[in-house]
């Protein structure tokens, strides 16, 4: 069984910090464990910290003015998340809702700015990471804009792929307990469109699915789609 400091080496921001680094960052972080369907914070609460996935997945969501629930993404084992609220001192931006049970580092951003100063190659790595995710909110927005509900559908699909997929015999398979409700949150649509476009998907031989994850069969023509 990992010890706490092998633990935190994983995750990619303290990848590079030594034994001796590492035994100071122990000192400052909390493994809290979760069940599936706890919440770790809600949109609006204050925020004081950083956290990162040691086990499990979490799925961070907006809520939008009608009321309906938008999926920003889902945080994977070694991720960080809530990293903005370092350099920020207001409240949470988003909802983080533990979708397996998992095992939650938390590092309150009064002591990790402390432990920074003496390690700005990690403050470097964090704003990298703002920074994509930046870049796939702006793709997001585009894709909302500019796209059908097919397109956005097909879209989302090939970047879960991407985040979270692994490849096997029958293709790559993404290992996400996604509802097709879920689904039409994340691309601003209806389940009933979802369910067709998927079952069109499915027919053409493209996408397997269940409830516990989906298989891209032929990434060559899903990837089709969207020219």
């Amino acid at each position: 069984m990992k010890n706490t400091a092998e633990i935190l080496r994983q995750v990619h921001v303290f990848s590079g910090l030594t034994n001796e680094e590492l035994e100071g960052l122990l000192e400052i972080v909390l493994l809290r464990p979760y069940r599936k369907g706890m919440f770790i914070f809600m949109e609006g609460e204050p925020g004081d910290a950083l956290y990162f996935v040691q086990k499990g997945r979490i799925k961070l969501t907006k809520t939008l003015a009608d009321g309906r629930e938008h999926i920003l993404h889902f945080v994977g084992e070694n991720q960080i998340f809530a990293e903005v609220l370092m350099f920020d001192d207001g409240p949470f931006p988003a909802t983080a809702e533990v979708m397996a049970d998992s095992t939650v580092g938390i590092v309150r951003n009064k002591d990790l700015e402390t432990f920074l100063k003496g390690h700005p190659d990690i403050t470097l790595k964090i704003l990298k990471i703002m920074s994509r995710r930046l870049r796939k909110a702006q793709m997001q927005i585009r894709d909302l804009a500019l796209k059908d509900t097919f397109g956005r559908l097909v879209s989302t699909l090939i970047k879960l792929s991407k985040e979270h997929g692994k490849m096997t015999p029958n293709g790559i398979m993404v290992e996400l307990s996604l509802s097709q409700q879920e689904l039409a949150n994340m691309i601003g649509a209806s389940r009933e469109t979802v369910s067709r476009s998927l079952n069109d998907l499915k027919k053409s031989n493209v996408l397997d699915f269940t409830r516990q994850h989906f298989i891209i069969k032929d990434m060559e023509k899903l990837e089709g789609w969207l020219d």
